[in-house]
């Protein structure tokens, strides 16, 4: 929230501290339908035509606007269609934007963590453990790193975290809600480091694609 108060203070006359004020105020947040933790899911990224000169408030009612348009009929009803609200869908999304930036392999990942939500299996996504730290420049996730007290250890804890690690996409926000059905549980990042993934339905399946990769760190020299 901090690095888009700082983007829109640059684009708008309008003081990014007041920005960063505004959407960390609990009673601002409150009054929009948020916490802290779900604030981010207020924001659709997209090309916006604005007034330079418009003000903190009206830039905050702008996106509230966009919001609800993004969030039409059809995208409600496929929300519920999964037994998840917006702000739920939001979380998810988030998830999954860190996990890929293959966008046509983003609907693969979000029904996996799908299937994982709906058989009470923990989503044991590693980009929530960066979140958790705050250290985002992490290559390799060890034992060590999965210990950490926080909410947002999704290793830990069942069901989603708190609230988004990110501001989704639109084509993230899509790809949950059009999520592939399928029976994958595991996945895990494919030894070529094409930033995809190789699935699996069971433990021991899985664990074959895991060696393959933690051979290739290896070989890589990346230890962390």
């Amino acid at each position: 929230l901090d690095r888009l108060a700082r983007s829109v203070g640059k684009q708008l006359m309008i003081d990014s501290t007041e920005i960063a004020g505004l959407m960390n105020d609990s009673a601002f947040q409150q009054k929009l339908g948020y916490t802290k933790e779900t604030m981010p899911c207020l924001f659709i990224p997209e090309t916006y035509q604005v007034y330079w000169d418009m003000n903190a408030e009206e830039f905050f009612e702008r996106m509230q606007k966009e919001h609800q348009k993004f969030w039409n009929q059809e995208r409600l009803d496929k929300a519920n269609a999964i037994g998840m609200t917006p702000t739920e869908v939001c979380t998810l999304a988030s998830i999954v934007e860190e996990e890929t930036n293959n966008n046509s392999e983003k609907p693969m990942v979000a029904g996996l963590y799908i299937n994982r939500l709906h058989t009470d299996m923990p989503l044991q996504a590693d980009p929530t453990i960066k979140f958790a730290l705050q250290d985002f420049g992490l290559r390799r996730i060890t034992n060590a790193h999965l210990a950490v007290e926080s909410p947002y250890n999704t290793y830990l804890n069942a069901g989603l975290p708190p609230g988004p690690i990110r501001i989704p996409s639109p084509i993230g926000l899509d790809a949950v809600l059009n999520y592939t059905k399928h029976n994958y549980l595991y996945m895990c990042a494919k030894e070529d480091f094409s930033g995809t993934h190789n699935f699996a339905s069971n433990y021991a399946e899985h664990m074959k694609n895991a060696r393959k990769y933690w051979n290739a760190l290896n070989e890589r020299k990346i230890f962390k």
